[in-house]
């Protein structure tokens, strides 16, 4: 298509983020229509942003969603388009779709794929097929994810967006554009700082001098799928950092929760007209729009995404409650991740890696099934302030207030560990950004946990040859951020640096793995996180 033809192209992002409902953790932003349904006040910073970055020259398009607060949320997006045609000399433009109207986004149409087939469209909306490309996700030879720039706006009572470029925010208090950028493929790139008032341009959200860093959006681990693929996917593959789009509704949905200070990777990556449309509008013009419909809620909320009278994929139950759990269970049968129960009521068999639960007063994430009836578990949240020093001292004091239902299912460890020492810079890492040490050897190699009879019935920090066993895409840490996270905290692991550099290893709250942190640190943003293995 000549740069003339892309000009004529207005594909514009009519953005919504509408509407709160209050409480400590109640959370949620809705598109116009909820516009109304505000109540009582939010207690904690909860909030999100859709991002929406547009150029209309190189048709790049961007969508992605960013939360900037401070607890996890649930975040789901519908594309909806509209097509207009007009020859000259005629007296008014021609829809598309019969009945849809320009300035009425709500009779748009909404992009519903085919089961088996993201990028195709089906019902109403295969009319698009024909004149319009989207290119779901996004995907870079030699790249693991692009870069951009937080949002100025951290005021979760408004309704405005994250809109660059030749984008359009629709919420009646903001400008049309409200985010630095011109909508560019990779405009935003490491270590970029950005002040607001720059060049003039005070953007929306904050005042004059509030600075901002280019941030990583999450990695795709795989590629946007529909619901009917999801479903076919094993189970220990369902939850992850991935959108899924229900082919019923046209809704989709980000396939885990959104932790603070972090975004999702891209759900659109471009928007291209094909060389249909010169052979339709040969003499006149044409306009095209793709309207964002986005909603974002904390997970007590996650009923709305059900409760919405529309007609969804029969398994959205099954995946809305993979994400409140962390993960899909093979069968069901135990409690949901915020249900606090009795060991009693807890099958581990049925739990996938990654599977938050909550027993006896204490929220853990399943780690893995060792066989022989033992499972592997570890505190969900960081026990702030320790040092790495005092490590073993908490970790006995932590298990002896276990309820005693849970003491009696632990199964034995090592009195002692051989831990080896590891020296920082002698690590080398792949598959990402300290991620995973390729050439540990000797006692730090070999020091991984496992139950040993006649042994002591404790709990035990992992070491760095367990954390490496267990990350990767199916285990209990799938990637970075589901292995560490600020929410959660750093945590500290049993293996220490060289004597002489009075530093040990820890998994940082980007999920990285260093072994530069000095023993002796104590910090409200991390500790340790006992582990402990049980037997059902």
């Amino acid at each position: 298509m000549t740069p003339e033809k892309k000009r004529k192209l207005r594909n514009i992002a009519l953005l919504s983020l509408l509407g709160l409902i209050g409480g400590t953790f109640a959370f949620t932003a809705f598109n116009q229509q909820a516009i109304n349904d505000r109540e009582n006040e939010v207690q904690v910073n909860v909030g999100g942003r859709v991002h929406d970055y547009y150029n209309r020259v190189t048709e790049n398009k961007d969508v992605f969603v960013e939360n900037y607060g401070e607890q996890p949320i649930m975040a789901r997006i519908r594309l909806s388009e509209y097509l207009e045609t007009q020859q000259t000399g005629a007296a008014a433009p021609t829809s598309l779709v019969e009945g849809a109207e320009r300035e009425a986004v709500n009779t748009w149409t909404p992009y519903i794929p085919s089961a088996n087939a993201i990028g195709m469209r089906t019902g109403n909306s295969a009319a698009f097929n024909r004149y319009s490309n989207l290119k779901f996700g996004w995907s870079r030879e030699g790249q693991t994810a692009p870069w951009y720039l937080p949002t100025f706006n951290h005021n979760n009572l408004d309704l405005s967006t994250a809109a660059a470029g030749d984008a359009h925010d629709l919420a009646s208090s903001s400008p049309e554009v409200t985010h630095p950028g011109d909508g560019t493929d990779t405009y935003w790139t490491e270590g970029m700082t950005y002040t607001n008032g720059e060049n003039g341009i005070t953007w929306h959200g904050a005042a004059d001098g509030a600075e901002r860093i280019t941030a990583q959006n999450l990695n795709q681990e795989r590629a946007p799928l529909t619901m009917a693929q999801w479903f076919n996917l094993p189970n220990n593959q369902k939850i992850g950092d991935f959108w899924v789009m229900d082919q019923e509704t046209g809704w989709a949905y980000w396939a885990s929760m959104l932790e603070p200070e972090a975004a999702t990777s891209y759900l659109l990556d471009a928007a291209e007209m094909t060389s249909a449309i010169q052979e339709t509008v040969f003499n006149g013009t044409y306009y095209y729009g793709i309207h964002v419909d986005s909603q974002l809620l904390s997970p007590d909320n996650s009923e709305d995404f059900i409760n919405d009278g529309e007609s969804h994929d029969p398994n959205l139950d099954a995946f809305l409650e993979g994400i409140r759990n962390n993960a899909v269970d093979d069968e069901l049968g135990n409690p949901d991740y915020d249900e606090d129960s009795a060991p009693s009521a807890f099958n581990f068999h049925l739990m996938n890696p990654g599977r938050i639960f909550t027993m006896a007063g204490e929220q853990y994430r399943y780690l893995e099934n060792m066989g022989n009836g033992n499972h592997m578990i570890i505190r969900n949240d960081a026990i702030r302030n320790v040092s790495w020093d005092e490590q073993e001292g908490v970790l006995t004091s932590w298990f002896n207030q276990l309820d005693l239902a849970v003491q009696v299912m632990v199964q034995p460890v090592a009195y002692s560990f051989s831990t080896g020492e590891v020296a920082d810079d002698s690590v080398t890492f792949t598959d990402g950004t300290r991620w995973l040490p390729d050439n540990l050897e000797g006692e730090a190699a070999a020091d991984l946990t496992q139950v040993v009879p006649g042994g002591a019935i404790k709990a035990f920090a992992l070491s760095l040859a367990d954390v490496t066993r267990l990350s990767g895409p199916g285990l209990a840490f799938p990637n970075h951020a589901q292995r560490g996270s600020i929410l959660l905290g750093w945590w500290g692991l049993r293996t220490p640096a060289p004597a002489s550099s009075s530093r040990a290893w820890r998994v940082t709250a980007n999920g990285h793995l260093t072994g530069d942190s000095f023993r002796a640190t104590i910090a409200t943003t991390g500790g340790v996180r006992p582990a402990i293995i049980v037997h059902q």
